[in-house]
Formats: C-alpha cells, sequence, structure tokens
C-alpha cells in the first residue's frame, strides 16, 4: 500500500507487513431529541445509537512518519487531509501520551461523508484503536477518551462502537444497551448538509429549552418488536429542518417506507442519510435493490444495525 506523508505531501513507502486494520462502522441514530441548547450555543441532545455492519477500513503501519492516504468509493467526499478527523484524532492522543508510536494511515472511504452516518469520527475512533493497539494500550485508557472527546461530538461514542444513549453534545454516554439486530437499508440523496445548518433551523436561541422528556436508559427495550414499539413513540428532532433544507430526503423516507417488509424509516443524525429498518434481510436486500435501480443516483446499501459494529 502506498502512502503519503500528510505533512510533506512526500511518498513514504509501500508496507508489505506489520500492518494493523480496523472498521470503522456507521452510526445510526435511531432517536435523536434536542432538549435544548447550552449558554455557551451548543445544542443539547440525548439520541439511541447503534452501529451497523457496512463500515470505512482504517490500515496503520506502525513507526513511519505520520501519514493519511484516502482511497475508496467516496474518497472524492472526505475534504481536505488536513481537516481529516484522523489526523485530528491522532493528533489529540499525541498531545496527551507521551512517547506515543504513530505511523502510516491508510482510510478505504466507503460511508458518504456529511450524510449523518458519523463516518468522519467513526474513521477517528477507528484510529485511536489502532494506536491504542501499536502501543499497547487499553481502549478504556482516559487518555484516548480525552482524544476522541476533543476530536469531535461523535467520537466518544464511536469509540466502543455499541449500542448507547448519548448525551450532552455527546460526551456523556450510557453503559452499553444490549440492542437486538435488525436487517436494514442505508439511503442518501448523493448530497450532504452542513450540520450547523440543520441546527440552525430549530431556531433555538442560547439558553432555551424544548421541553422534550429525558429517555431512561433501563426503559430501552430489548426485544425486537418492543424496541420498535419504543422508536415510533420517538423520532429525529433534526428531520424538520433537515426537510425544509433538503426536501428530498422526504422522497428518500417515501421510498423506504413504500418498500415491501420496512417496519420503520427514520433520518439519522443531521442527515441527509435516511435508514429503514427491515423484517428480514431478504426483503432489505430485494429493497436496497429496487431502490438502486429506480434511483441510479442515490447511495443505498444493504447493511445490519446490530449490537455491536466492531
Amino acid at each position: 500500500m502506498a502512502v503519503v506523508d500528510a505533512a510533506a505531501g512526500g511518498r513514504v513507502g509501500d508496507a508489505a507487513c506489520g500492518v494493523l486494520s480496523d472498521r470503522a462502522p456507521a452510526k445510526v441514530n435511531l432517536t435523536l431529541r434536542i432538549l435544548g441548547r447550552r449558554a455557551d450555543g451548543y445544542h443539547e441532545l440525548e439520541s439511541l445509537v447503534a452501529f451497523t455492519a457496512l463500515a470505512d477500513e482504517l490500515t496503520l503501519v506502525p513507526d513511519v512518519p505520520l501519514a493519511l492516504v484516502v482511497e475508496g468509493p467516496t474518497a472524492s467526499q472526505a475534504g481536505p487531509l488536513a481537516d481529516n478527523l484522523v489526523l485530528k484524532a491522532v493528533r489529540a492522543a499525541a498531545e496527551r501520551i507521551t512517547g506515543l508510536r504513530l505511523g502510516a494511515f491508510g482510510l478505504a472511504k466507503r460511508l458518504p461523508a456529511g450524510g449523518g452516518l458519523g463516518g468522519g469520527s467513526s474513521d477517528a475512533a477507528a484510529a485511536l484503536r489502532l494506536l491504542a493497539r501499536a502501543n499497547a494500550l487499553s481502549r478504556d485508557d482516559p487518555r484516548l477518551a480525552d482524544a476522541a472527546r476533543a476530536t469531535g461530538a461523535d467520537v466518544p461514542v464511536c469509540l466502543a462502537a455499541k449500542p448507547r444513549i448519548m448525551r450532552g453534545v455527546g460526551e456523556k454516554l450510557s453503559p452499553p444497551l444490549a440492542l437486538p439486530s435488525f436487517p436494514a437499508v442505508l439511503a442518501g440523496p448523493g448530497f450532504p448538509l452542513a450540520t450547523k445548518d440543520v441546527f440552525a433551523g430549530l431556531g433555538l436561541k442560547p439558553g432555551a429549552r424544548t421541553g422534550a422528556s429525558a429517555q431512561n436508559d433501563a426503559g430501552v427495550p430489548t426485544e425486537r418488536e418492543a424496541l420498535l414499539a419504543c422508536l415510533g413513540e420517538h423520532r429525529n428532532d433534526l428531520e424538520a429542518p433537515a426537510l425544509r433544507l433538503a426536501p428530498a430526503i422526504a422522497d428518500l423516507l417515501a421510498a423506504l417506507r413504500a418498500e415491501s417488509g420496512c417496519r420503520l424509516a427514520r433520518m439519522s443524525g443531521s442527515g441527509t442519510t435516511c435508514f429503514g429498518l427491515f423484517a428480514s434481510q431478504s426483503d432489505a436486500e430485494a429493497a436496497a435493490r429496487r431502490l438502486s435501480q429506480a434511483n441510479p443516483t442515490w447511495w443505498v446499501q444493504a447493511t445490519v444495525v446490530g449490537p455491536s459494529g466492531i
């Protein structure tokens, strides 16, 4: 694998051995409630998060100059290399852990950027897990958790990639939850939305509260039908402002809901990707094929939303 020095732009060589690898699974916000806006301007949220079998792939060649190369079907959406959250996470970890062994990272992008699936955050979390392996650190090392918080709001929940309720601005996590798995379809219109624009569409002033009630960790069902009923009683509060900015999301949701076997369809995160939970894997795969054929500009994938993404 050829890698590129992220700082100098030069080649640092081909790695045929000593390569560590990890998956960076897509994050799905099964629910997302906005509880209010803090005095510092950040929105306080509560979200039931799960992870999918669909993932980016990240590799690390230790003990060579810090580097990153991005390849794969959605690499063109990843933005400037210097802004990549993988490098931000690595540098945050290096600031907190003296003598940390670094190396050259290779990122195979399969998830769409800016689609509400936390792809960049999951990539950053995978980088921290790889650094932990390369340096014989526990994944529970508090310095890694601190680096995750410093990197981005979604990175802490992606670090273990297990279902949880995330609160605050994403830094407060419930214990892992024993959710059942669901066959699923992810579908995006082929363009992103800026998270800040979606949150701005809520129109909340600093210090305002929405009146939404908090969810009890112990109240999240572990059986499939009960969980579907519970999810139906909640929603994604960012869906309405996202629909105003991108009406095409309504087409995605309608198409998913019209598919045979779809039990629930909802937007993930701040959009634009939507997910459908299906009765069976065959239903999900058939729906993905039909949606892809009918809408060739959409990004559509069948997958599984499960109890762990790694």
